[in-house]
């Protein structure tokens, strides 16, 4: 097995002659940043696991103790729009056909369509979400049937402060999370703690990170085929699980919930600034919205509430769309420009105020390109 790809896979055989797949993002220099080409094997490595029936469960990890999946590769998305934007073409016709971005258009496609895989797949996936899990890393674990966190990791959606919007599905995702805090995440990119990511059902189950050993040991212990492998993995689990104390997600919830019962974006935005409680956690988060654009804030709003009444294929259609139009004429390479390649920290957001993003200016983002049937991802349940 080569050691420096970008994705590492392994088959370990258990009880009963079943066999797990592990799958190992493997560039921890970049906190396992997801690039196009991991995707691209990920997606053929579970197309190939889920077509053999010799194995039975399948394990997706990160490398390295610091992160799971810190996001999408960024830097490889700059690069594609740059020369994407260096074409030369009418900014009204790149905004009424957001294509030509081969990179951006292969990396959403690829990303999305590996998103709803394990959204989808039938054998138990146990994910271990260790250390940062952002963005990207988001929508790889939160299909997963079996969800883990450690006691130090971190999730955010902090799409925001780069010019887009929470993508891989997390329009669907936010929309679920209990007193309307989705929208609050989805705006401050507040991030979350073992706890509240549990109770934001990100994820299922607190294992100590020190334990992964010894669940790999008790994994390998067990027959994974036939149709009880989930339940047989729940009870596996939950015999490591810790109790997971709330984060401020949680003491906070009220002030949220209030702040973001109000039925107009500007409101809920006001609300949220105006919020007085001296916690640093909620401090920042509040910073991060002042700072952030405003165009990502107004696109967020907009999609979480179309996914309200979307099936999940639907929301990734959808969320393809709007992504190439962030790729083609948004904030999204000035975001990554003013924080990874530059790093100024000053981006120049278009539009500068929220006043000027408005739900008319948002919508030149939700126009498709394509007829239904030709939409890239249109198969997606299908």
């Amino acid at each position: 097995m080569r050691t420096d790809a970008p994705v590492l896979f392994e088959e370990r055989l258990a009880a009963g002659g079943t066999r797990i797949g592990i799958a190992t993002l493997n560039a921890p220099a970049t906190l396992n940043g997801l690039s196009l080409e991991m995707a691209r094997l990920l997606d053929a490595q579970f197309i190939q696991w889920a077509d053999d029936d010799g194995v039975g469960l399948v394990v997706l990890q990160g490398a390295g103790d610091k992160a799971f999946c810190a996001g999408g590769d960024l830097h490889g998305l700059y690069r594609g729009m740059s020369a994407h934007r260096q074409q030369g073409r009418e900014p009204a016709a790149v905004i009424a056909d957001p294509r030509g971005n081969p990179h951006a258009e292969a990396f959403f496609e690829t990303e999305y369509r590996l998103d709803h895989r394990i959204h989808t797949y039938a054998k138990p996936i146990l994910c271990w979400g260790h250390g940062i899990v952002m963005g990207g890393g988001i929508g790889l674990m939160s299909g997963a049937s079996h969800r883990v966190v450690g006691e130090r990791s971190r999730l955010a959606f902090p799409e925001i402060s780069i010019g887009l919007f929470p993508d891989v599905g997390g329009s669907w995702l936010l929309q679920r999370v209990p007193d309307r805090a989705g929208l609050f995440l989805a705006l401050t990119g507040a991030p979350l703690n073992a706890g509240d990511a549990l109770h934001a059902g990100l994820a299922d189950l607190l294992l100590p990170d020190a334990c992964r050993g010894e669940v790999f040991d008790a994994l390998l212990a067990e027959d994974w085929s036939g149709p009880e492998a989930h339940a047989r993995l729940d009870g596996l689990l939950a015999g490591f699980a810790q109790p997971a104390p709330p984060g401020p997600l949680q003491h906070h919830a009220g002030a949220i919930a209030a702040a973001c019962a109000h039925d107009t974006l500007e409101a809920n935005v006001a609300a949220i600034a105006a919020l007085q409680t001296g916690d640093a956690w909620l401090g920042k988060a509040q910073a991060t919205l002042a700072a952030g654009a405003p165009g990502s804030a107004r696109l967020g709003y907009e999609l979480q509430r179309q996914a309200a009444t979307l099936p999940l294929a639907e929301v990734f259609r959808l969320e393809y769309t709007v992504a190439l139009h962030c790729a083609a004429h948004g904030d999204f390479a000035e975001g990554i420009r003013a924080l990874l390649v530059d790093k100024d920290r000053t981006p120049h957001w278009q539009p500068a105020t929220l006043a000027a993003a408005t739900a008319d200016w948002a919508r030149a983002f939700f126009h498709a390109p394509w007829q239904a049937s030709a939409h890239p991802l249109a198969d997606l349940g299908r």
